[in-house]
């Protein structure tokens, strides 16, 4: 289990992380979203001491990651898949992590295996593509049995096949009970694999929910699309606590309030024409851009046509 309470980070006079407080817990896969400079990677050394909090606390296991006898084994972490000597093949880049706390070649090549690097271990780490990279990153958080992850884009460089491998993989750890706090700009990945959202913008948490509430609770989800020739009669028999109507076009509008089955059987006791229900389904990356649209920090301009 990973604690946060009130953490914080100052860098000068710029707040990166803001009095952040939440539980990642066993379990589950967490997702941990932002925009760039949102906090996310500043959040994550935090946690496994690469830096140190302004105020507040990143507990692992009831104490901080720097006091862990066997760090190794308590924290699995890909913050940075480059970070390797690039001199090293990765298979004497595994034993040399391993023999700080005691891992030997056995469990070195099983990790390989699990990766899909064996046949290609005693090559050196600069020769590796990206998704290699990534690969070995991976590698080096398993190799220890960690009963905590930290993931910060794993799928980034790898192909389809490699992909849906780190999804599965990522579904057993949870499985096994492991806290897994997974960080990704790809939206449609981490609504395939997260079962509870911490989303951050400027420093600050505005969300920390299980992901099916979160799209369920965007205004962007949750409405009925009314295409009928009798919409002028239909539209005020539908109107009521709770419920908006927003009128598209003449014989087309939307309902948020009630569902397709409530309209059809209103439309159908008045005796009312219904050519379509359509209902809008919100997805992660349009619950997720709404929420933080005013919270991007690096935001660009979209080029008009002369």
């Amino acid at each position: 289990m990973i604690e946060l309470q009130r953490l914080t980070k100052t860098y000068g006079e710029k707040t990166a992380v803001d009095g952040i407080t939440a539980t990642i817990r066993p379990g589950v896969i967490t997702g941990f979203l932002g925009p760039n400079g949102a906090g996310k990677s500043t959040t994550m050394r935090m946690i496994v001491g690469l830096d140190r909090p302004t105020s507040g606390t990143a507990l692992v296991n009831g104490h901080p990651y720097a006091a862990s006898r066997a760090p190794l084994a308590e924290v699995g972490a890909l913050l940075d898949a480059k970070a390797v000597d690039g001199g090293r093949s990765a298979r004497n880049h595994l034993l040399a992590l391993g023999a700080t706390v005691g891992i030997g070649k056995r469990r070195v090549e099983e990790v390989l295996a699990s990766v899909g690097l064996s046949e290609v271990a005693h090559k050196p780490a600069k020769s590796f593509s990206l998704g290699m990279g990534q690969r070995l990153g991976i590698a080096a958080a398993l190799l220890a049995d960690p009963a905590v992850l930290l993931l910060d884009e794993p799928v980034n460089g790898l192909d389809i096949d490699g992909i849906q491998w780190i999804r599965e993989l990522l579904a057993e750890l949870a499985a096994e009970g492991r806290t897994v706090l997974l960080s990704s700009h790809l939206m449609s990945e981490m609504q395939l694999v997260a079962d509870h959202l911490i989303v951050i913008g400027q420093g600050r948490i505005l969300a920390d929910t299980t992901i099916d509430d979160f799209i369920e609770e965007s205004s962007s989800g949750g409405a009925v699309i009314v295409v009928s020739p009798d919409a002028g009669t239909l539209a005020p028999l539908l109107a009521g606590d709770g419920v908006t109507l927003t009128t598209r076009d003449p014989g087309r509008f939307e309902v948020r309030g009630l569902t397709s089955a409530a309209i059809g059987d209103i439309a159908t006791e008045h005796r009312l024409r219904i050519h379509e229900l359509t209902p809008i389904t919100a997805s992660l990356e349009s619950a997720y851009l709404e929420l933080t649209r005013d919270s991007v920090e690096y935001a660009g301009t979209t080029r008009k046509a002369a």
